[in-house]
């Protein structure tokens, strides 16, 4: 703690700090720069779900929106906490963001449609009960860059063939 100041929500309990001294500038916010920077996240994605509500696109984009705000909001209290359970609740949105990725980039191609959603729902939630009791850190880490290398490949085969589609042999370095 900066300089004598308690700590509203009482001793730190989570097992990642980030490196921004706690309790700095209030005895609210542990670390007040992660936490109000999830502000113009949460305004993004506001603005983000209006104009895929105006516009009428897919429900799905409609709900990574919404995905992002409680993303932003779980990491909103655990930045000004540093408290188990809101890190958990930080933690595990991360996971169900990027399941909903995994749905949003993989399902035009999926074969089995209904089967991924079910699959994917089912994944996040034992994940988030697993998560719950069982707490670990190293699998969270590793299920995280497990799914974001699977986000990032997919990402690039789309990325790709849609450059190496373009006129005249542009993006061929592609």
């Amino acid at each position: 703690m900066a300089d004598g100041i308690s700590s509203f929500w009482g001793p730190v309990t989570s097992t990642t700090e980030c490196c921004e001294r706690n309790y700095a500038y209030s005895s609210y916010i542990a670390e007040f720069y992660n936490t109000v920077s999830n502000i113009p996240t949460i305004l993004l994605a506001l603005i983000g779900l209006a104009n895929a509500l105006r516009q009428r696109f897919e429900k799905r984009f409609s709900v990574l929106h919404i995905s992002n705000m409680i993303l932003a909001i779980g990491s909103m209290f655990y930045h000004a906490t540093l408290q188990k359970v809101q890190q958990q609740g930080d933690e595990t949105p991360m996971i169900w963001e990027m399941l909903l990725y995994m749905y949003i980039l993989y399902s035009p191609d999926w074969h089995y449609r209904s089967t991924m959603p079910t699959f994917l729902f089912l994944y996040g939630a034992m994940f988030a009960v697993a998560h719950s009791i069982l707490r670990y850190d190293i699998g969270f880490k590793a299920l995280s860059v497990g799914l974001a290398i699977g986000v990032c490949a997919r990402r690039y085969h789309i990325g790709s063939s849609i450059l190496k589609d373009m006129p005249c042999g542009m993006f061929s370095w592609v």
